[in-house]
């Protein structure tokens, strides 16, 4: 009962291209291609290696390739959003961290770039000291290592 209410829950399509990737990711998925392969060349001297011959494999290989695209995609999506949402449990379950990072990935690059740049300075600032646990943000980082040089 319950594996039948996912199936519902994720419709059709999702189930379905979940259960292509995952079946053409395997090993006997890549031997079967790959033996389809060895047979279309054996066969080339009984068909004279036509030009129908060569049409065959590259019209297979294409419909197949451009269909996987999509499938890959799709499952690659899901894969991403679901990393995605366990990373952003981490940063908001940890009180340490900036919880700005939460919806970075809605970020222009132009603001991600100004975010590197904020870590890059961290990381300076953190091999400046000695232990790598002194500090979690740049002005904690800048106003600990300021204090230090005072003295």
């Amino acid at each position: 009962m319950m594996k039948k209410e996912k199936q519902n829950k994720n419709g059709f399509f999702e189930t379905f291209a979940s259960k292509v990737t995952k079946a053409t990711g395997s090993t006997t998925a890549f031997i079967s291609a790959f033996l389809l392969v060895v047979v279309w060349a054996i066969s080339g001297p009984i068909f004279n290696y036509s030009e129908t011959w060569q049409l065959v494999i590259n019209t297979g290989t294409t419909i197949i390739t451009f269909l996987m695209v999509f499938l890959i995609q799709k499952a690659q999506n899901k894969d991403s959003l679901a990393i995605q949402l366990k990373l952003n449990e981490l940063v908001a379950s940890n009180e340490m961290s900036s919880n700005s990072l939460i919806d970075i990935e809605e970020m222009t690059e132009e603001e991600m770039i100004i975010i590197q740049k904020y870590y890059r300075r961290l990381s300076e600032l953190a091999k400046k000291e000695k232990s790598i646990k002194t500090s979690h943000s740049i002005s904690e980082a800048q106003e600990l290592h300021n204090r230090k040089h005072k003295k």
